[in-house]
């Protein structure tokens, strides 16, 4: 039971797994399309204020995602300066 809540709550932390942040990226631009077909073909009208929250939410949505990869790439990846490499390419070129 215990490893059961500690992967649900990896997931939701977005830290193991991007699925469930990128499900819900998708549910944000299904609902946007579904809202606006009904909009348009005016079977449902609802404020126009509505569709930019919905808009917000994918963009937060994205922006999760995004840093997280961005997190784990800047963990499994060390980005170095041109005088860094330099040197580290010096030092093997003598050894």
């Amino acid at each position: 039971m215990e490893k059961r809540f500690t992967k649900i709550t990896k997931m939701i932390k977005f830290e193991d797994n991007t699925y469930l942040a990128q499900s819900l990226f998708i549910l944000v631009g299904l609902l946007m399309v579904a809202g606006t077909l009904l909009k348009l073909t005016k079977i449902l009208y609802f404020d126009s204020d509505w569709f930019w929250f919905i808009a917000g939410l994918g963009l937060t949505v994205e922006a999760i995602i995004s840093l997280v990869k961005q997190r784990k790439f800047n963990k499994k990846y060390r980005i170095l300066s041109r005088e860094e490499f330099d040197r580290l390419s010096g030092e093997n070129k003598n050894s």
